[in-house]
């Protein structure tokens, strides 16, 4: 059996089983020797199956983030790449009239009405019909079969690239590719072409406000960088985001533009991924995992909305989709553009420490206004209308104003359900997951009430009597999307309203068919959690609302306020971005908090130096870097314990290098029926903290499966 190359993938025992693994480098010949060598069964691949490059991105991600190697690569993979089949393409039956069979037809040979249908057909496509869409027109397997036997028709298989794009999105067409740019846009487009020319590694921020045509000046940078030969990966934060992306860049590139992301089906991703392996596309969009697409000669990637905790995934390997997309510009000597109008403070601080480029947008396309935001104060509403009130008398008239006048509406409130808990008059009891210290999301009205666990899924009709006590006196507390959905049909009952949450958009193709609807104007009100906050274009929207502007500050995280801004200057920024002007109200009961009044006039700057200030004086990201060790236990005593036995050995370890916090009960303190401890490490030399955490829990191989260890994490939750 032939060597087979780096990147193939090959079969090979493992215990019991047989497995389907990468080849991640070949040992010298002196080292093909020993008992525990066992043969490799079968290669699958000639070549590398993934390309090197993209391989070695994937075995740098695993140390990084201190991830098992075979878990980076598993999740490299395209689907159906894991069996022993070296192609699991799509294949269809073809059938093509042979030379008989066209002579037969042209000299009258005794055919039936059905069979001379058919081979006319057949002679009409010399490269041949697929056997699907002769059944279409009622020519059947069974006449194909017969004409087959007279020689007078060949079948062949053929492979069929399963087709994303089948359907684009409908609304307006994307923005004229030679449309005149703006004098702002013009000079961005010229500095970042000028650093993507040199054909080396740079990082560049776009910071643009809201509506500023930061897309126009990614659309028309990767023009110049693919007229230079190279390549373009473009990632988004949301699968919401991909349809409007895609769409834009289908148009612009026609069918060299591939798409990566879960929201396909398994068929499409592979083939997808396949067609960017074979070098048939010089586009990727793609979410966080598109950052290993095996696109060759990349000389441009793109972070849009590069601020967003959606880059980060939440399980191992727990990479940040941003950070891992500027190593892979690094090894490519690549330009990696991030993009947003509320960068991350990491990005901001990197750009201003001239470790980036800082390109900024400070002005809306055709000078149009940013949306005027009013605050109202919830704590003033309650008092005059009552404590239940979930919509202000100001939230409701504008919602109102809009739909007189044919425009369309946004009404934010990132937290799902209709209700937030259910307790009990009686004895105060909550009703409670089994699994998770957290109360159930009460979903749906009436008969159909059920309690979920957003954590684990758990979920319970909810009862009628307290089940601690048998009380009759059940209550519902808080509010969700839903509450919000059902409360402005009951204000405005003419009204044509929607809801985009992760409930809401379960089934493939939902989410694409709701964004079509909303962007043709068939829904008046689109009621949602943060996916509708971020990178959408509807210029019909002239009105946005936030409801509980604040519930994200009372988290026990340090990025609460950072992220309140974000979500609140984003959303705000869907407004007005057609030729009417825009207009936000936001509620809140904290309607002095610098993250609040400052997301109201869009004022990033101040916001930066508030916000960097607080991280400074307390020590956090950015001025150090973070590891959050979360220890999980079946016993409150047992995470605590080894928990503490960790924060023994790194402080032991540590020589004053970095800090130890905790160990402490984990603000969600028990999840999917373990307990949770935690510590967080505190320092300027990730790699000494990370191997440091490594070598405090490799002594104890239990320890290390219970123990969860995330570099720069997102949320310490």
């Amino acid at each position: 059996m032939p060597s087979p190359a780096v990147g193939a993938r090959v079969v090979v025992p493992l215990g019991s089983r047989t497995v389907t693994g990468v080849v991640v480098g070949l040992p010298a010949a002196a080292d093909l020797s020993g008992p525990d060598l066992k043969l490799v069964r079968q290669v699958l691949d000639h070549d590398a199956f993934i390309p090197v490059d993209v391989l070695e991105l994937a075995q740098w991600t695993a140390e990084y983030y201190g991830a098992g190697p075979g878990e980076t690569i598993a999740a490299v993979l395209p689907p159906k790449a894991r069996g022993t089949r070296a192609d699991a393409h799509k294949t269809v039956r073809m059938a093509a009239a042979t030379a008989a069979g066209i002579e037969a037809l042209a000299g009258g040979a005794a055919l039936t009405p059905r069979q001379r249908e058919a081979m006319a057909l057949l002679a009409g496509a010399p490269a041949g019909l697929p056997t699907p869409v002769l059944a279409a027109r009622g020519i059947g397997a069974d006449l194909v079969g017969r004409l087959a036997r007279k020689h007078l028709v060949s079948l062949r298989r053929e492979r069929v690239d399963r087709d994303p794009f089948l359907t684009a999105p409908s609304g307006r067409p994307p923005d004229d590719p030679n449309r005149p740019l703006t004098d702002e846009q013009a000079r961005a487009l010229d500095r970042l072409s000028r650093l993507a020319a040199a054909g080396e590694f740079r990082v560049a921020l776009l910071q643009g406000v809201t509506g500023s045509g930061k897309t126009e000046v990614y659309v028309r940078l990767a023009n110049a960088v693919r007229d230079a030969g190279r390549r373009v990966l473009m990632l988004v934060p949301e699968i919401a985001l991909t349809p409007a992306i895609w769409w834009i860049f289908r148009h612009v590139f026609g069918e060299r533009v591939a798409i990566q992301h879960s929201g396909l089906s398994d068929g499409e991703r592979h083939d997808q991924w396949q067609q960017i392996r074979r070098g048939e596309i010089d586009v990727v969009v793609g979410t966080r995992s598109a950052v290993f697409a095996p696109l060759p000669d990349v000389g441009l990637i793109v972070v849009d909305e590069e601020h967003d905790a959606s880059y980060k995934q939440e399980e191992s390997p727990r990479y940040n989709g941003r950070d891992v997309a500027i190593v892979r510009g690094q090894r490519a000597g690549a330009l990696v553009v991030l993009g947003s109008a509320t960068p991350s403070l990491e990005s901001s601080y990197n750009a201003r420490a001239g470790r980036y480029e800082r390109v900024v947008l400070e002005r809306r396309v055709l000078e149009r206004p940013l949306a005027a935001v009013s605050v109202v104060d919830m704590r003033e509403e309650y008092a005059d209308v009552g404590p239940d009130v979930v919509l202000s008398r100001a939230l409701i008239g504008a919602v109102a104003a809009r739909l007189e006048r044919g425009e369309q509406s946004l009404v934010l409130l990132n937290r799902r359900g209709f209700a937030t808990s259910v307790f009990c008059r009686q004895c105060s009891g909550t009703l409670e997951c089994p699994n998770c210290s957290v109360s159930l999301v009460v979903h749906g009205e009436g008969a159909a009430r059920r309690g979920r666990c957003h954590y684990c899924n758990y979920s319970v009709r909810v009862p009628a009597a307290c089940p601690s006590c048998a009380g009759p006196y059940l209550e519902q507390a808080g509010f969700g999307t839903e509450r919000v959905e059902a409360e402005v049909k009951r204000a405005c009952p003419g009204a044509r309203v929607a809801r985009l949450d992760r409930d809401a958009v379960r089934h493939k193709g939902a989410l694409g068919r709701l964004l079509t609807r909303f962007r043709d104007g068939d829904i008046d009100v689109l009621v949602g959690t943060q996916m509708i906050a971020k990178g959408h274009d509807f210029p019909r929207v002239t009105f946005v609302g936030v409801v509980s502007a604040d519930v994200g500050l009372g988290m026990a995280d340090f990025r609460a306020s950072e992220r309140t801004f974000q979500l609140l200057t984003q959303v705000a920024g869907r407004a007005g971005r057609g030729e009417r002007p825009g207009e936000a109200v936001i509620q809140t009961i904290f309607p002095t908090h610098y993250s609040i009044q400052l997301a109201c006039r869009q004022d990033y700057e101040s916001f930066y130096e508030r916000e960097l200030t607080f991280r400074r004086a307390m020590r956090y990201p950015p001025l150090v870097s973070l590891v959050n060790v979360v220890v999980r236990s079946r016993t409150f005593a047992g995470a605590m314990g080894d928990a503490a036995d960790i924060a023994q050995s790194l402080r032991q370890g540590s020589r004053d290098a970095f800090q130890i916090l905790g160990p402490a009960p984990a603000p969600l303190g028990r999840l999917r029926g373990e307990y949770r401890a935690q510590l967080l490490v505190k320092g300027t030399n990730r790699k000494r903290m990370r191997e440091a955490v490594q070598s405090a829990i490799a002594g104890r191989s239990d320890l290390a499966r219970r123990t969860i260890v995330d570099i720069d994490p997102l949320n310490v939750l």
